[in-house]
């Protein structure tokens, strides 16, 4: 038996996993080949790098494929044009994809200057919050997301109908900074359009841990909120507050990359 880990895998749309596994039976396994994955995401999230392992178990005296083969027959297979298998490793037996993992990183784009979401660039719809405001203070939102680097309690930014028993997390970076827009948008669709990028890295997160700190944070932005509220939010440790409780839309969320000490970033 043979444990493969493909760092990463890109896809979008939270394709289900059945597409690789549907593939990966062509690899005739002995016993079916199951996929465990680094990062779960919600429907409409994307994927620009995941990660997962999976065992091959060959009959008796077939040596065992190289992370090539298992690269080049999985993207052979798969019958979805938006998932691709990047590279492969092939890893201790013990390897776990989601536990080994020791960093995260998701980002989230916000776009600013358009009347509706129906306003959006066609490459840029359900990419991207529309937010329907010309202006955003970038400024507070930096200073409002220092209160939550570090090791907090993360209750308040948690799932209140997917409560875990330990919430504590450690944010190692957070970031908002100008971001573009999708190559594939002609300048005179987004001369009006400004795209903004906020980046967060832990080595994991909560359920909805990061739509909901970018709520909170887009409230800021927007002047909602002070920069220091996002602070008592924190402490709060109440997922159900009037402001911790809204969530961003999912499809501005993607998972960015997923890191392993001994094999370096999936992006």
């Amino acid at each position: 038996e043979v444990t493969i880990a493909l760092l990463g895998y890109r896809t979008f749309w939270s394709l289900p996993v059945r597409f690789l596994q549907e593939a990966a039976k062509r690899l005739n396994s002995v016993e079916p080949v199951r996929f465990t994955i680094s990062s779960r995401t919600d429907a409409g999230v994307h994927a620009l790098s995941n990660a997962a392992h999976l065992d091959i178990q060959r009959r008796p005296g077939r040596p065992p494929f190289s992370p090539e083969i298992v690269t080049k027959a999985l993207n052979t297979h798969l019958k979805h044009p938006a998932i691709r298998v990047l590279k492969a490793f092939r890893v201790p037996n013990d390897f776990h994809a989601r536990h080994a993992a020791t960093s995260r990183t998701y980002l989230y784009r916000l776009a600013t200057g358009c009347s509706g979401p129906n306003q959006l660039p066609v490459f840029e719809q359900n990419v991207c919050w529309s937010l329907q405001t010309e202006y955003l203070d970038i400024a507070a939102m930096q200073e409002a997301a220092q209160h939550l680097l570090g090791t907090h309690d993360f209750s308040a930014f948690q799932s209140a109908g997917s409560p875990v028993p330990h919430a504590v997390r450690t944010l190692r970076r957070v970031s908002v900074s100008p971001g573009p827009a999708s190559l594939f948008v002609l300048p005179q669709e987004s001369r009006r359009l400004q795209f903004w990028t906020l980046e967060f890295e832990s080595q994991s997160f909560l359920y909805r841990q990061v739509r909901r700190m970018t709520a909170v944070l887009v409230a800021v932005g927007l002047g909602i909120l002070a920069p220091t509220q996002v602070k008592v939010i924190l402490e709060s440790q109440d997922p159900l507050g009037k402001y911790q409780a809204r969530v961003a839309p999912a499809h501005g969320l993607f998972l960015k990359s997923v890191l392993y000490d001994n094999f370096g970033p999936t992006s």
